[in-house]
This record gives C-alpha cells, structure tokens and sequence, in this order.
C-alpha cells in the first residue's frame, strides 16, 4: 500500500526541488564560485533556512545538483545498453556513446565536469563520479568477457583504468573550443580503447 504524503512532506519535497532546479540553471549560467546562497534562496523564493534545513548549504545543494545529474546520465548509459540490440560489445559502445553525448550537454559540462572538482575537492567528485559510473563500467566488462568479447584480466583494475581514460575524454569534450569535434574524437579513441580489449 502507498502512504498518502501529508501536506508537510509535499511542501518539503516542492521546496528541495525548487532549490535543486534553481542551482541547475544557475550554477550552470555562473559557476559555483561567483553564486552565493543568498542568490540562490532568492531566486528560488525561498529563506535561507529552507537551504541550511535540506542542503546544509551551497556546497551541500551543489551536491544534491550534482547527484541528480549524474543519476539522469546513468538511466541515459543504462537505456542505451539495454535498448542496444546486439552483443556486449556493442551494447558497450551504445552506452559509452550515451555518455558522451551527456557530457556535451551543456549544465552536465558545466556543474559536472569543470564546476564539480571546484565545488566539491577532487577526492568528493572522483567518489561520486566512481559511485554512480564505477558498478555500471564493472558490469559491462564482467558482460563483454563472460561473452569471450574481451580477455578476462582482473574487473576492478580494469574499471578504473578505463573510468581513467573515460574520464578523461569527457573532460576533454568539456573543455575544449569545438565540443562537437572533440566528441567525435573522443568516439575514434574510445572505440579503438574498447577494440585494444578484445579477446
């Protein structure tokens, strides 16, 4: 049975998204460092309590930010594998396109990948990014090599030397001058990583 929420929880949960929605558009528009929580309680509508009670603050909101975008590009990496027809190996690369074409969208570039090492300390961002990517990229490798698409080496190793390289190729789509030719490279380079693997 599904508990009817009660006025309260309805409120709180339409306050957090608020914030939450507020953060997106501006710390992606401005950048962590140049917003201030009076900022975004203002443009949010709210009192700077709402943010101290739900997020502890800016860096606890930019982390909240942070975590929705990351858990939206997972169920995009996870549709495309699944909805991939084909082998492994195949369904690897649709899910590694998929995150590609995430990095290039524009509030995922700015708050994920260049504001999240500011916002959060290298260390925080890596556990995170590891956290929501890390189990997915493991599972596609232990698929492609229970299938005999790739040479069985230790998971773990492999998985972070890949989230390394796959890292990497996002930061680079994020920063460079021409983010749609850098995507297409980074497809060449990700492809010929994923055939240097085979069996």
């Amino acid at each position: 049975m599904t508990a009817v929420k009660t006025r309260r929880e309805l409120y709180a949960e339409t306050t957090r998204q608020a914030l939450i929605d507020v953060g997106r558009r501006v710390f992606a528009e401005r950048g962590y460092t140049a917003v201030s929580a009076e900022e975004l309680v203002r443009q949010a509508g709210l009192t700077r309590g709402a943010l101290y009670h739900h997020f502890d603050g800016k860096q606890g909101l930019f982390e909240a930010v942070f975590e929705e975008l990351e858990d939206t590009a997972v169920r995009a990496v996870t549709t495309a594998m699944t909805t991939a027809a084909g082998d492994p190996e195949t369904r690897a690369r649709a899910g590694l396109s998929a995150y590609l074409d995430t990095c290039g969208e524009p509030e995922f570039r700015e708050i994920v990948l260049k504001q999240g090492p500011i916002a959060l300390g290298h260390e925080r961002w890596q556990e995170l990014d590891v956290r929501h990517f890390g189990g997915l990229l493991r599972d596609a490798l232990t698929a492609l090599m229970d299938e005999g698409y790739l040479t069985r080496r230790p998971v773990q190793m492999l998985g972070r030397a890949l989230f390394g390289a796959i890292t990497e190729l996002a930061l680079a789509i994020a920063e460079a001058d021409d983010p749609a030719a850098a995507r297409a490279e980074a497809d060449v380079i990700a492809a010929t990583l994923l055939s240097g693997l085979r069996a």
